[in-house]
């Protein structure tokens, strides 16, 4: 098996809605597995929350979350931002669209300093996104 990255997100008793609307923008195939599955809940409340959940796409994007329990910190978007990469423009501009739905855009898709178009944002979950379509061209102006 080839090694990859695979992203792992946190949440607070919203992963499951994380996921599945992760899902909903990428496809694929999304498991969830909760604390009470694996009898690993230290807290009764906490049952039914999310101890590790996996989306694998079908273009390969694959990425995995969890809730945090409470007797842990959690910090929203502190630690990490999710970065989508790669050439194809209109699904890339796609995936930015529909994930900065309901979020913060701070820096629209567009022609950066380097030649791709890139953009950042935060989701509606507060989870930080980058996306970059390189092998943008542009024609001289004459």
């Amino acid at each position: 098996m080839q090694t990859r990255l695979n992203p792992y997100l946190s949440f607070k008793n919203n992963a499951r809605d994380a996921m599945e609307f992760y899902k909903s923008v990428f496809g694929g195939k999304l498991t969830v597995s909760t604390f009470k599955d694996f009898n690993a809940s230290q807290d009764p409340s906490e049952d039914n929350q999310v101890m590790h959940s996996m989306l694998e796409a079908e273009n390969g994007i694959t990425f995995m979350a969890a809730d945090t329990p409470t007797r842990l910190e959690y910090k929203p978007g502190t630690n990490f931002s999710m970065s989508i990469s790669g050439d194809n423009e209109a699904e890339l501009r796609g995936y930015f669209d529909r994930l900065a739905a309901g979020g913060s855009v701070s820096m629209p898709l567009e022609k950066a300093p380097w030649g791709d178009m890139f953009g950042m944002f935060t989701d509606k979950f507060g989870v930080s996104w980058l996306v970059n379509v390189s092998g943008q061209t542009t024609s001289p102006t004459p």
